[in-house]
């Protein structure tokens, strides 16, 4: 049973079979254990913008909700709604908390947060949290909850050379159902910002296009799509 409260929804493509490890099988294993139930309590990842966070949150989420009640929650999106948003969260077997660094330093928020991660360990749960920087790097305003996340099993994660974007690249594009040439993925690269997200977005937009225009993402097609 899949939990989407809040009206979040978890992207389609956002599996374990859909991400390229690389330099991030440690991380993607323990995860992986995360979403079976195998790994209690909470767990920290942390890393730059584009190296996979949300989608393996998403992806724990996901997996888990085969045997419980799991829950994706991407703070910078759920902050306006207060602290309240958090209510009824302890009774869910997993939750993930992405960009949980933006409600650090915010007495009220982490209170919550304590309260909740309190609850979880209690009940045999898991909490995912994600965030740019370890907790150790962080400003909080409540520092028994900067120790518990401290205790975590953390991991950081790596970016991917130029190699391996054009694998991760191509796994999307597979797992999208077609085949994007080595050529092709190249010139995204050398073209647009090295960011996976933008990446990613790019090539689902220029996937639609070519299934509009039943043609091959070739270069020239690329260049022709891009120029409207």
């Amino acid at each position: 049973m899949r939990q989407l409260p809040l009206g979040v929804r978890i992207a389609d493509r956002a599996v374990f079979d859909s991400f390229l490890p690389a330099q991030n099988l440690q991380a993607v294993e323990h995860l992986q254990r995360v979403a079976r139930g195998e790994a209690k309590g909470a767990t920290w990842i942390c890393g730059a913008t584009g190296t996979g966070k949300s989608h393996l949150l998403q992806a724990v989420s996901a997996a888990a909700s085969a045997a419980g009640r799991s829950g994706y929650f991407p703070l910078a999106e759920i902050t306006p709604l207060g602290v309240g948003a958090l209510e009824g969260l302890p009774q869910l077997d997993c939750v993930c908390f992405d960009d949980i660094d933006r409600v650090t330093g915010q007495l009220g928020w982490e209170h919550a947060l304590f309260g909740l991660l309190r609850e979880i360990e209690e009940r045999g749960g898991r909490l995912v949290a994600s965030a740019t920087s370890p907790p150790a790097l962080l400003e909080w305003a409540l520092p028994d909850l900067g120790s518990r996340f401290g205790a975590a099993a953390i991991f950081q994660m790596r970016a991917l050379d130029e190699r391996e974007q054009q694998q991760a690249l191509q796994l999307h594009a597979r797992v999208r159902g077609f085949e994007l040439p080595d050529e092709t993925a190249l010139w995204l690269q050398r073209r647009y910002p090295r960011d996976m997200r933008t990446l990613y977005r790019l090539l689902d937009t220029l996937d639609e296009a070519a299934l509009i225009a039943q043609r091959r993402l070739t270069v020239p097609f690329i260049r022709t799509v891009l120029r409207r």
